[in-house]
């Protein structure tokens, strides 16, 4: 059966945006959701960085920043391990015992610098409950991998055409699951 819906998709074509979508569906419908997500940080038009959000506390972070003097480097990006560990995978070890859903966003390459953030990913597609991801489309990595070809595992590719539907249909998806779900 199907417990993990992975969003994959080109870059700037709405993955979050998508997930975001799902996330307010799926909480529309009375489940409760934990885990983490990422969006950008701008100042005047320019990306400098990323930061990680606490789904259910709200705790906030910074995943990669330019103006970082450590972590491992990412382009022009310096990673920030002790927020990806503190937030990143504490938000999905705490979701995985505390909500109905599970989300991630991003299952991607700065992410997976952390190895305690790789760990809680592995621990949480495990678990059982319903896990929504956001994963790079054509990094290679032996998690996402095994990730892309888990028999319990469906890819979905947001594109321009299918995105203003693709949140129903997620969360369409997810919600049938959790109505007949018994963890």
């Amino acid at each position: 059966m199907i417990r993990v819906w992975l969003i994959t998709g080109e870059p700037g074509v709405g993955k979050t945006t998508t997930l975001l979508k799902v996330i307010s569906l799926i909480k529309s419908q009375g489940f409760t959701i934990g885990g983490v997500i990422s969006k950008e940080l701008r100042s005047k038009g320019v990306r400098f960085g990323f930061e990680l959000i606490d789904v259910n506390s709200g705790r906030k972070g910074i995943l990669a920043s330019t103006s970082q003097n450590v972590g491992p480097r990412f382009g022009r990006y310096r990673v920030n391990l002790k927020d990806l560990a503190e937030i990143g995978a504490n938000a999905l070890k705490w979701a995985m015992k505390n909500s109905d859903v599970i989300v991630c966003d991003e299952i991607g390459p700065m992410e997976l610098f952390s190895p305690e953030f790789k760990r809680a990913v592995s621990e949480v597609v495990k678990c059982g409950k319903p896990v929504i991801g956001v994963i790079h489309k054509r990094m290679k990595n032996d998690l996402l991998n095994e990730l892309r070809s888990a028999p319990y595992c469906e890819l979905i590719e947001v594109t321009y055409e299918n995105r203003d539907k693709l949140s129903e249909i997620i969360a369409n998806k997810v919600l049938t699951q959790l109505k007949g779900a018994k963890y």
